[in-house]
């Protein structure tokens, strides 16, 4: 009733029937849901594409990809999925858009020896697109000082937090809280400390890759991501918080702050 009524706001529907894709397989039609969201991808900011399973989402984000390439809005894009799918992805890619350059990493690649070399081709090469595997992802860190960064951010929210928990009126209900809070900023400071201690292997960093668009395949695998809350013992609210999820945050942080928020699929 509120929105028939009253809201003057009308989410943008985006129309992509206009699109014409240089290089595309011929034989290849998309659909009109695909080219909207193309449209969408290409001119509306970070994007989730939540359509049913085998709605074609594979397709949308190559041509997306490609697309963004041909319009300047990107030079080099990112796709993170499943393991076990990497060279289907690179099939479909190429299936495509037959001429493509397209880099598909092999569990191979990402071994500790080939890692560093690996990671130096897709900072060096001209490619339309490189595919990596979730946890090969993973395995290419940030650089120290901006993990070292968000942990301080981290840090400071539970910093607050505990200084607000404290000022609680409840007796036990604080001092729940407040160990909670504490328990949390252990691990942190643990973490902190750890980031000091590691050897630089002189690994490229993720910053370094050259790497400006990221679509990621399956994202509801990175999920208990770590957040700051005096809530505790409430179903759904996670109280630890995942690694690949932590890693998965602060890369696409990083993506925004390069592109104001458009670039992550």
């Amino acid at each position: 009733a509120y929105n028939d009524r009253y809201n003057a706001i009308s989410p943008r529907k985006f129309d992509g029937s206009f699109l014409r894709f240089s290089g595309m397989n011929p034989e290849i039609r998309l659909k009109k849901h695909q080219l909207d969201a193309i449209a969408r991808i290409l001119y509306g900011g970070n994007t989730l594409l939540a359509h049913v399973v085998g709605a074609g989402k594979t397709f949308e984000m190559v041509a997306a990809a490609m697309e963004s390439k041909r319009l300047g809005l990107c030079q080099k894009s990112l796709f993170v999925v499943p393991n076990h799918l990497t060279m289907q992805w690179g099939s479909e890619f190429i299936r495509l858009y037959p001429g493509a350059n397209v880099l598909v990493a092999t569990k191979k690649d990402f071994e500790k020896e080939n890692r560093k070399k690996f990671c130096a081709r897709i900072a060096t090469g001209d490619y339309d697109a490189v595919i990596i595997g979730h946890s090969q992802f993973e395995k290419i860190p940030l650089s120290p000082e901006r993990q070292e960064r968000i942990l301080e951010e981290q840090l400071d929210e539970l910093t607050a937090q505990i200084q607000e928990a404290n000022r609680g009126y409840l007796t036990n209900e604080r001092a729940v809280t407040v160990k909670q809070l504490e328990r949390q900023k252990k691990v942190l400071e643990a973490r902190l400390e750890n980031l000091h201690d590691l050897p630089h292997d002189y690994t490229v960093t993720f910053e370094e890759l050259g790497v400006d668009r990221l679509f990621v395949d399956e994202s509801h695998h990175y999920k208990n991501l770590y957040f700051t809350t005096k809530m505790s013992r409430v179903a759904g609210l996670a109280q630890s918080d995942a690694k690949k999820s932590s890693d998965m945050y602060a890369k696409c942080r990083y993506m925004d702050e390069l592109t104001g928020g458009k670039v992550i699929v």
